[in-house]
This record gives C-alpha cells, structure tokens and sequence, in this order.
C-alpha cells in the first residue's frame, strides 16, 4: 500500500478529501476537465481508506463535499451568499453519508462494485430529498463530452453515474493494491463500461414524422443577480423588440415564417392576465409575427402570495389556447422551504418574492399549426431538466419536437449558464432527440440528437431565428428503464452494505466462540 494513504493524521486526509473534491468539480462546465473527474472519485475513497472508524469517513466525506459543491454551485453567492453556504453545507452532509458506507464497503471483497453502487445511492436520494432534491450536481451530467455518455440512451443519468463512479473505484483499487488479479478485475470492468456504451451508439434517433419552422427569440436582459430582469416590464419589452426584429426579417425573406416561435422562460416578469401593459405587449408581438407562440410568463395565484411560472400556447387570433405548468421549481430560489422559521433570520430571502407553485401534468402539449397540422411539444422549463422523470415524460406522453425554456439573467458571467447547457445537452442524448433551448439572455441554440450543439446564439444580447426541427417519435430504453434501474442499485447497495456489517459482526463473534468452547 502506498506509504501516504496509510497516514493516520487526519488534515493530510481531510486535505485530500477536499482536493479531491475541488477535481471533481473541475470535471463539472464551466471547466469540463471530465477526465479529472474520476480520479477525484477516487481520492475520496483513498483518503477514506486511512480513516480508522466510520465517523472519520464520515467526516472526509464532508470535507470532499464541501470542495466539491464550493466550487461546483460557488455561482449561487451572485443571489444569496448565505443560500449558498447553507446548500453547500447540507448538500455536503449526504457526501458525508458517503464517506461513511464507502467505508463500511472497504470491508467487502468486491469493494470497487459496491463502493460505485453507493455513489448511485447517494445521488438518487439527494435528487429527490429534502425538497424535491438537489440532482444539479450528478457525475453523469458531468461526462456528456466523455467516451462514456453514450451509455446515456440505454440506462440515462443515474447510469452514467454508476459507471463513472466505477472506473473511479477501479483507479482506487489499482492505486492500493496493483496486483494481477485487481488489475485484471478493473480490465474486465472497463470492457463492460465500454461494451454498453458502445451499444448505446446503436440505439436509433426517434423515427421522423415530419419537420416544423420553429422560431426562438432571445430577448436580452440586464443581468446580475436578484434584479437579473430589470425594472419591471423591460424584460417583456426587450422580447417584444426582438420578435418585432424577427417579424421583419420573415417579411424580408431573410429567414423562413416560423410554425410558431419560442419566447423564454420570464419573457413576461408579471401576470400578463393581471398586469394590462404587459398583457398588450404580448399580444402585439404574437400578432406582428402571425403565428402562434409558446410563451413563458409568469402568472399570479393560485393562492394569496403565491405565483406559477408557465408556458402557453397563444394563439394570434384566439389567445391562450393551452398551458403547461413548470413542475420543478428551485428551493430558496422560486420558494423557501420553512418559511416562516427561516425569513427573520435570513431577510435575504424575501428577495425570492411570492412562493411558486409547481404543475402537476406532464410537460407535452398537443398543439395546432397554422396550416392544420398538429404535433406535441415536450416542454422542460429550466430547473424541469434536473428531473429524470420529468425530462422522461416528454417523450413518454407524446412529445415529438423538444423544447427548454430558460431565464438565465440573474446567474450572466457565472458557470451556472454553462452547466445547464451540459445538463441538457445530457438530456439529448438520453432522449435521442433534437432540443431547441431558447433563454432570456443565454444560451439558446440548438443540441442534436447525439448531444453535439448545432449552434448558440450570441450570449447577454438579444437574439432571434428560425430553425427546422423534426418531428420524432419513439422511446429509448433510458426513458422506461434508467429510473428503476438507478433504484435498483441503489436497494442492492444498501442490502450488501447491510450484508457487510453483518458478516463482519459474525467474524468478530466467531473467536469468542471457540474461547468459550
């Protein structure tokens, strides 16, 4: 065993538990240094490897977190300093939870296997718990640019997870015990990583049905942190400028008419129901251009000091015709979870404004064309992407042209912009289908089906266009199988955890059986 990983002072341990976080990070955009990210995995478990009880590891594993989401989620202070220290540090306890079952994994013989399972485990629950999860941070979403994310169309995230947490605990393993038999071990490991990525480059883009001229307008906005959207209305003015520059543009020839346009997330920041200027705007822009739009607004209700942010579909003559309701909404971002407790110690909070309410149906719209023609649109609007069912959903009830709308103002000039980007350039590529993503103010382009990017538009300016998508139908393995899968690891890490312990408690009772015989 190398001489260092047997050292018994814990701040050399804790030392490399943090930098091994911190690498782990830099596998993350804006840095996309992916290939840093497994050896990162791997400190973790090496600095877990000289602790002497579990709650050592345990807290290793909270020192690696603390690394890790510092500088992965560091872009939260533009909002709440506090916020963000608060999430580092809660989020860092489950990577503290970590630290502890990899070392009761070490146990085991097959360490490398379960000690992977146990990385799925953590993240499949702190994906869903408290609040809804915070999943913005899973290795897969990472790896979107690696050899591996073509696992991504046949066992989705969670997946990719596994298996880069996997080749992560293979370099553990060769770095503390670089035998034959380990060696050979972590050869066979890789070949079956690569084996299922390479079939997911087999698995088939959804079956065409037909294309549609879809418009996206990027409207611009001022930026930087909570007052990201400006004075109230400017957002909605900058989109009705630039869809009034797209309008002009189709009636030049200089781009083809549009089926329908995109507008962002909070291209309205107030109800255009409840607020009279800004409901007239958004009928002026939808009648200049002449088609219908999917708009994402902001509406007021359904309760006293509460708000939803949705997306219609506004037709230019008969207006709102249908509505999908964001379903994930970001906590201390959107709403604050104990709010009454937690407002008069963090005034900071009543920055975040009326509390969202999240939708409850799938986000697929059938929709009518101006030409009669119908299709469905799937919808993700912003934090919706973090969500594996939600993502799923799109596809699985219907949706055949893909389309993300963001408001990503308030976070210009940080990393988070381009970890979205990644995370739906992931999503692409679980899905197999094109994604239209359209922004307030960056990044909206488009990804392809293999999760390549077609093209962005210009960041932190106002933007416009046309672009044919196709229609697809189809479903990949991920969408029905990657969630029970992701589950399923997680159960069998937790039952050979229980199995580990429990066998080690018979060995230790073993001697004092045959003292006493």
């Amino acid at each position: 065993m190398i001489d260092w990983l047997a050292a018994r002072h814990w701040g050399v341990r804790a030392g490399i538990a943090i930098v091994s976080g911190v690498l782990t990070a830099l596998g993350f955009q804006p840095y996309g240094l992916w290939p840093l990210l497994p050896f990162g995995v791997a400190g973790l478990t090496l600095a877990v490897l000289g602790a002497r009880r579990v709650r050592g590891a345990a807290g290793l594993g909270f020192a690696y977190g603390i690394g890790f989401l510092l500088l992965g989620v560091g872009w939260m202070q533009v909002i709440f300093v506090q916020a963000m220290f608060g999430l580092v540090g809660f989020e860092a306890l489950f990577y503290g939870l970590l630290g502890a079952v990899i070392k009761v994994a070490l146990r085991s013989r097959w360490w490398p296997v379960l000690a992977a399972a146990c990385w799925t485990g953590i993240e499949f629950t702190y994906a869903r718990f408290p609040f809804n999860g915070f999943g913005w941070m899973r290795l897969g979403f990472a790896m979107v640019d690696s050899p591996l994310a073509w696992v991504l169309p046949l066992v989705g995230v969670g997946g990719l997870s596994f298996f880069t947490a996997l080749v992560g605990q293979g370099i553990a393993a060769l770095a503390v015990a670089p035998v034959r038999r380990t060696a050979l071990t972590g050869i066979g490991a890789l070949a079956g990583i690569i084996a299922v990525a390479g079939a997911g480059t087999l698995v088939p883009v959804g079956q065409q049905v037909g294309t549609v001229n879809a418009g996206y307008v990027q409207g611009g906005a001022p930026g930087g942190g909570v007052y990201g959207l400006g004075e109230a209305r400017t957002i909605t003015r900058n989109h009705v400028a630039e869809t009034y520059r797209l309008a002009e543009r189709v009636d030049a020839g200089a781009v083809a008419k549009p089926d329908f346009i995109v507008l962002p997330e909070n291209s309205t920041d107030m109800d255009p129901y409840a607020d009279a200027t800004t409901g007239q705007l958004v009928r002026s822009e939808i009648e200049r251009i002449g088609v219908p739009a999917l708009v994402g607004v902001i509406l007021a209700g359904p309760g006293d000091d509460e708000r939803q942010t949705a997306s219609l579909w506004w037709d230019p003559v008969v207006g709102e015709v249908s509505r999908y309701i964001k379903r994930g909404i970001v906590p201390f971002g959107e709403w604050v979870p104990l709010r009454s407790l937690l407002l008069p110690i963090i005034p900071e909070l009543q920055y975040v404004g009326e509390q969202s309410v999240p939708g409850t149906s799938p986000g697929a719209m059938p929709v009518k064309l101006p030409d009669g023609r119908t299709t469905t649109l799937g919808i993700m609007v912003c934090y919706d992407l973090v969500y594996d069912d939600f993502a799923y959903d799109t596809v699985a009830y219907g949706g055949q042209v893909i389309v993300v709308q963001s408001s990503n103002a308030m976070y210009q000039g940080t990393g988070q912009i381009e970890q979205q980007f990644a995370i739906t350039r992931a999503r692409a590529m679980e899905l197999r289908r094109e994604i239209l993503v359209v922004t307030t103010s960056g990044v909206s382009g488009l990804i392809n089906a293999d999760g390549t990017v077609a093209f962005t538009a210009p960041d932190h300016v106002g933007a416009s266009g046309v672009v044919t998508l196709p229609q697809r139908t189809g479903l990949t393995p991920a969408t029905w199988l990657a969630t029970w899968l992701e589950l399923g690891i997680s159960l069998a890490a937790l039952v050979w955890l229980a199995v580990t312990v429990s066998y080690g408690r018979m060995k230790l009772k073993a001697p004092e059986l045959e003292r006493s015989t």
